[in-house]
């Protein structure tokens, strides 16, 4: 991030202009020392969607809590459009670049309830607010309908947690998600019903969205995925597979 508020110029390699990019991206354990990740550079355009694969530890989380801007990092730089993002533009950008965990974090309530939370905050109060409507055609997305809303958030399943916490993403409108594998702790249906609903949302817009997905499934991989890269003891690498 660049601390000096100042809008910095990135000019990528690619003929499209890019939305996410990082260069030289790095991070290490403030303890012992150890690079959690070596200098990464990346680009994300609009309607890539980027498998993420690689061992447990390579590195994938500490990468795209970086890109989130959500932990502190050793060297390089995010930019959003081509710009360095300001500290006091943070919120914004990640109004745009969303962070979605493994485990979903749902407050006590209703799933509506939960629907209706990201609009109270300060970075939101200029949005139109919720949109009952626009959230059941989310839902439609992973097969449920609107009764879903009214469902206690302290009584869903796994993978229910993680539709209700997607919806609460997605209606927002980001442009590109940061996915941290979102149905590594689910059974197979509720891991289905997640793809089809981040594979609804992307289809509403392939022209402006774009994801980056980590799975240790080769077989999702191919199905998310149109380009994969891969991480290995923190080293990413972004170049297809000869």
């Amino acid at each position: 991030m660049h601390k000096s508020g100042a809008l910095m110029p990135y000019r990528s390699q690619h003929t499209r202009p890019d939305m996410l990019a990082a260069t030289h991206l790095q991070r290490r354990d403030a303890r012992s020392g150890v690079m959690l990740l070596q200098p990464a550079t990346l680009a994300v355009g609009a309607g890539d969607r980027i498998a993420l694969t690689g061992p447990s530890g390579a590195g994938k989380s500490v990468l795209l809590r970086a890109l989130a801007l959500l932990d502190p990092v050793d060297g390089g730089q995010v930019t959003w459009q081509g710009q360095a993002i300001r500290l006091n533009a943070v919120p914004a950008y990640r109004c745009h670049v969303a962070y979605v965990r493994q485990r979903p974090a749902l407050l006590p309530g209703t799933v509506e309830d939960n629907l209706q939370m990201p609009y109270h905050l300060h970075a939101r109060r200029h949005s139109p607010g919720f949109d009952r409507d626009a959230a059941i055609a989310l839902l439609a997305g992973a097969e449920r309908d609107a009764g879903f809303l009214d469902k206690n958030a302290a009584d869903l399943s796994g993978g229910e947690a993680q539709i209700a916490a997607l919806v609460r993403t997605l209606q927002t409108r980001p442009t590109v998600l940061l996915l941290d594998e979102p149905t590594a702790a689910l059974d197979p249906a509720s891991a289905r019903a997640v793809e089809s609903l981040l594979q609804h949302w992307f289809a509403q817009a392939p022209d402006r969205h774009a994801w980056i997905w980590v799975t240790h499934d080769p077989a999702q991989a191919r199905r998310i995925g149109h380009q994969q890269w891969r991480m290995a003891a923190g080293h990413l690498d972004t170049e297809p597979a000869r």
